[in-house]
């Protein structure tokens, strides 16, 4: 049986990740579960020291008026622009993310993450607001809590990080790569995936 590897490389403060979520999962679940696995990515559109962006800014404002809003209202997702400023560098949330992953709770963490950002307007870029997401989706807040603070997996995360900018080139996200071969940036809908699954598995 063949089997299918999406890799999808996404920020946290990056409302067309999140959006791309949905007919990701859609085309996902319109499957056997079993012969598609789903890796979520880690890219930092702005690494430590460079500044983030302030949702006050024209940037932020005119970005969400004219392509965040209406995306969002047509998929039917609720979405905010959070009013934290500057947004939060996402390192550490990206940290979390391997934990998560180590126990099997890869999807409802990132999941988790997006909705406490673009939903909840929480600042994932604090250690309290990243364990308390991970309560919310069953994981230990203590031990996450502990293995954040001793950089259990800083470097992981760094040498992800590093594969997905330096050696894939990874300019945008979110940029989904599909079985190593098919490799497309930007949200992508349902039945494109859904085409692009049914290729793969032939």
């Amino acid at each position: 049986m063949t089997h299918i590897n999406v890799k999808v490389y996404s920020d946290y403060v990056c409302p067309f990740c999140f959006l791309a979520e949905e007919p990701l999962t859609g085309a996902v679940n319109s499957f056997d579960s079993a012969h598609i696995n789903v890796e979520w990515m880690p890219f930092e559109l702005r690494e430590y020291p460079t500044p983030t962006l302030k949702p006050e800014g024209q940037y932020l404002k005119e970005t969400w008026k004219h392509s965040v809003y209406p995306m969002a209202k047509s998929m039917g997702i609720p979405i905010i622009l959070p009013e934290i400023s500057p947004q939060p560098y996402t390192r550490l949330a990206f940290e979390g993310s391997f934990f998560a992953s180590e126990q099997n709770k890869a999807k409802e963490y990132n999941h988790r993450i997006f909705t406490a950002f673009f939903q909840d307007g929480l600042d994932i870029g604090r250690q309290s607001i990243l364990e308390s997401c991970a309560a919310d989706i069953g994981l230990e807040p203590d031990k996450f809590g502990l293995d954040l603070r001793s950089g259990r997996f800083r470097r992981e995360c760094q040498r992800q990080l590093v594969i997905g900018r330096d050696v894939l080139q990874i300019s945008s996200v979110p940029t989904f790569i599909i079985n190593n071969d098919v490799r497309i940036a930007g949200i992508v809908s349902k039945d494109t995936l859904l085409s692009l699954f049914e290729k793969q598995l032939g």
